[in-house]
C-alpha cells in the first residue's frame, strides 16, 4: 500500500497530464464528422498501453470504430484478467451550458472538468496506472489484457462481432471494468446488476408538406399533436407502461432482496436538493432506489417538429419524431421489447396518420454473482481503501457490452466505478473528482493481488 501510494505522489502530475492529453481528443463516436478523431484517440491508448508495460498493443479494425487491445502474459499458467474500457465520448450539446471548454480539462475544487473526465476516459486510465505500477515494480502478479473500445456509447454495436470472431486472443477468467459509479465519495460500491436497453426513434406524419394552420387547422391532424397524446397514452396514472406483454418477463424480488438492497445509503431530501427538483415521481409503491434499479423504465429522450424558430409561424408541420429509451430488467429481451413497442405504439395511431418506428440500439441486462473471485477480490481490495466494506449496486444504467461478453466469451465481468453521481456524465459540465481517481489507482492495484492469491485456492 505505502508502496503504491508512494508511485502515485511522486507521478500525480505526469499522470494527469497524460489523461489530459487523451480527454482533448474529441472522440464523438455518434457524430460522422469525428470519424478521425477516434483513430487518433486509438492510437493515443495504444501509445498509453505501451508506455505502461504491455507486450503488445494493436489497433484492431471492426466494422465500426477501432479497438486497441493490448497484452502482457507473464506465465501462460497464471490467471488472466481482461481490462474493459472506452474511448468514445458523448456529444457535448448545449455547448453554452458548459463553464469551460469541454474537451479542454480543467482542474477546479479538486475536480477535472471536461467531456469523458469520468465516462470513460479518467476511469479506464485508472487501470492503465495501475498495470504501469505493477510493471514497473515487477509485482504483477497475473497476466493482463486490455480492450479498449469506441462505441460503447452507442451500445457497441460492432463489438459482438469482433469478440466471436477474436474468442481465443480475449480468453481470461474474468472482466474488470470501472463505467459505473460510487454511493458516495466515502462508500464504495460494486455494481452487481445492470439494466439493459431499447432505444427507439419514432416518426409520426400527416400530409406531404407543412400546412396553413388557418387555412388547414381542424380539418388535418396535427403530428405534434397526435405524438404527445400517443406518448403521454404509454403509462398509467400509477407510473405503469401499457405495452401489452411488457412485464412478461420481469422477475419480482422478494421482501428480503428487496430489504438488501434498501440498505445502500440514501437521502431523499439531498436527492432532491442536488436535482433541485419539487418531488420525485415514478412507479407506485417502489422505493427510488428500486425505480432506479430493479424496474424497468420508458422515457422520452428528444422530441421535435414544426416550428422552433424566433417569433410566430402558423403551420401544422407534416412530421413529428421523438426519441425513446427503454430501460429493461434482467430477463428482458431487448430486441422483443422493441417489437412489442413498434406493434403498440402502431397500433395506438390514429387513422388519420402514418407512423414509423425505427431501433436505433439495445441491449441486455446484466447480473453478477458476489461469491465470485472476482468479486471478493474487489470487495477486499475498495475495503482496504476506503476502510468499509463496498456496497453492492443494482445500477440503472446500461452497458450492453458486459451481457455480450457473458454470452461469447463465457466470462462474468466485475463493475468497479469511482464516478459520482454529482459528475454530470452525458451532460454538460462533466466531472471526474481527482481523488476518486488516485484512489481507483489505489484500488485496481490492490485488486489483481487479492485475485491472484484467490485464483491459487
Amino acid at each position: 500500500m505505502e508502496n503504491i501510494k508512494t508511485y502515485i505522489k511522486k507521478n500525480e502530475t505526469r499522470f494527469l497530464n497524460e489523461l489530459f492529453d487523451l480527454i482533448r481528443i474529441p472522440s464523438i463516436s455518434s457524430s460522422a464528422e469525428h470519424k478521425d478523431y477516434m483513430l487518433k484517440c486509438a492510437k493515443c491508448w495504444e501509445k498509453n498501453l505501451i508506455a505502461a508495460g504491455v507486450d503488445k498493443a494493436e489497433i484492431m479494425q471492426t466494422d465500426g470504430n477501432p479497438v486497441v487491445y493490448g497484452e502482457k502474459i507473464i506465465n501462460k499458467k497464471l490467471p488472466v484478467v481482461l481490462v474493459y474500457g472506452h474511448y468514445d465520448v458523448m456529444p457535448v450539446d448545449p455547448v453554452n451550458e458548459w463553464k469551460s471548454q469541454p474537451f479542454e480539462p480543467e482542474i477546479r475544487d479538486g475536480k477535472i472538468y471536461a467531456r469523458g473526465a469520468d465516462d470513460d476516459k479518467g476511469q479506464s486510465f485508472i487501470h492503465a496506472k495501475a498495470f504501469e505500477f505493477l510493471v514497473k515494480t515487477k509485482t504483477l502478479p497475473c497476466n493482463v489484457k486490455f480492450l479498449i473500445e469506441g462505441e460503447e456509447e452507442l451500445s457497441s454495436p460492432n463489438l459482438a462481432k469482433w469478440c466471436e470472431n477474436n474468442k481465443k486472443l480475449l480468453e481470461a477468467d474474468v472482466i474488470i471494468l470501472s463505467d459505473t459509479s460510487m454511493i458516495d465519495e466515502n462508500t464504495p460500491s460494486i455494481t452487481c446488476g445492470l439494466r439493459g436497453l431499447s432505444y427507439l426513434e419514432v416518426e409520426v406524419r400527416s400530409a406531404n408538406r407543412d400546412l396553413h394552420s388557418g387555412l388547414y387547422g381542424g380539418a388535418v391532424a396535427n403530428p405534434i399533436n397526435v405524438l404527445a397524446k400517443m406518448i403521454a397514452s404509454l403509462t398509467d396514472a400509477k407510473g405503469r407502461i401499457k405495452i401489452k406483454g411488457f412485464y412478461k418477463n420481469v422477475i419480482k424480488l422478494t421482501p428480503d432482496e428487496r430489504k438488501e438492497l434498501n440498505k445502500a445509503p440514501f437521502n431523499l431530501k439531498e436527492y432532491k436538493k442536488a436535482l433541485d427538483i419539487p418531488d420525485i415521481c415514478g412507479e407506485e409503491g417502489y422505493t427510488t432506489i428500486e425505480r432506479t434499479g430493479i424496474r424497468p423504465t420508458l422515457d422520452v429522450c428528444g422530441i421535435w417538429g414544426g416550428y422552433a424558430g424566433e417569433g410566430a409561424k402558423t403551420v401544422i408541420p407534416s412530421t413529428a419524431h421523438a426519441k425513446i429509451s427503454m430501460r429493461l430488467v434482467p430477463n428482458q429481451n431487448h430486441q422483443q421489447i422493441a417489437e412489442l413497442f413498434e406493434n403498440h405504439f402502431k397500433s395506438i395511431a390514429p387513422q388519420c396518420v402514418k407512423v414509423k418506428v425505427k431501433n436505433l440500439h439495445g441491449g441486455q441486462g446484466y447480473v453478477a454473482s458476489a461469491d465470485s473471485p472476482g468479486y471478493q477480490a474487489a470487495s477486499k481490495a475498495l475495503q482496504d481503501v476506503y476502510g468499509k466494506k463496498p456496497v453492492p449496486v443494482r445500477s440503472g444504467g446500461s452497458i450492453s457490452v458486459i451481457s455480450t461478453f457473458e454470452q461469447i466469451l463465457g466470462i462474468k465481468s466485475i463493475m468497479m466505478g469511482f464516478g459520482l453521481s454529482s459528475d454530470a456524465i452525458h451532460s454538460p459540465n462533466e466531472n471526474f473528482p481527482i481523488n476518486n481517481f488516485l484512489k481507483g489507482i489505489e484500488v485496481v492495484t490492490l485488486f489483481y493481488k487479492y485475485f491472484a492469491d484467490l485464483m491459487k485456492k
